[in-house]
């Protein structure tokens, strides 16, 4: 198996900073809190791709859930078992299978959508899966992308996605119209969206798809079934 730990390359940052006791610091990372934000209190969380667990330790300090992870990498998991969570070493294309129907309240796929094989399968078992799923992912039609490739005629580098061409474990890469598109074709509920620049900022909110396209550096979506 691949080692996919595309989370841990995002720079994004919040301030202040989300603590448990107020000293110790849980996350600085904006879109966690944008995922945060999507959960009810007491839930049943699936981390899909946790890596260390950062996620589930804010899930876990802030929204008192029942969390749980699977991630790839050894490293994560060790990670995140230090931290006292429940993480088990898994593939998000073929280990979701095994999960049965609605034994979740959400599952959450952040910044990972984009490292698997079969993003369409992975997004159908997390609606399966989950009465909820949140996903959030680097946009891929920002308007600085365009340019990188209009004008250098080069695949494009960012902060957001800052690997070469020939060594970067992102293998899907999408745009906020192509999840859109997705979301539609498995017959998702869109309940909320927001497109978000890298400092975690939201784009105009009640702008169309389009502008969210053109101007939102990354976005999370939140998912339910029909």
């Amino acid at each position: 198996m691949t080692n996919i730990r595309p989370r841990d390359n995002l720079t994004m940052t919040a301030t202040p900073k989300v603590t448990a006791n107020g000293d110790t610091p849980i996350t600085t990372r904006l879109d966690f809190l944008k995922v945060r934000d999507l959960i009810a209190p007491g839930s049943r969380v699936l981390d899909v791709g946790c890596s260390d667990g950062e996620l589930l330790t804010l899930l876990a300090a802030t929204r008192d859930v029942d969390g749980r992870g699977i991630e790839l990498s050894q490293a994560g998991v060790n990670q995140a078992v230090a931290r006292g969570l429940a993480v088990i070493q898994g593939d998000a294309d073929s280990d979701l299978d095994h999960y049965p129907d609605d034994a979740f309240d959400y599952v959450v796929l952040s910044q990972t959508l984009q490292a698997t094989r079969n993003p369409r399968r992975v997004i159908e078992n997390m609606l399966r899966i989950g009465h909820h799923a949140i996903v959030s992912f680097p946009n891929f039609g920002h308007w600085r992308i365009r340019l990188q490739v209009l004008f250098r005629g080069r695949m494009p580098r960012t902060e957001n996605l800052p690997y070469e061409w020939y060594d970067t474990p992102n293998i899907h890469f999408c745009t906020i119209r192509d999840f859109v598109d997705l979301s539609r074709q498995v017959e998702a509920v869109i309940e909320k969206a927001e497109a978000l620049s890298l400092s975690g900022k939201p784009v105009n909110v009640e702008a169309p798809w389009w502008f969210w396209n053109l101007f939102g550096e990354q976005a999370v979506f939140l998912l339910r079934r029909r």
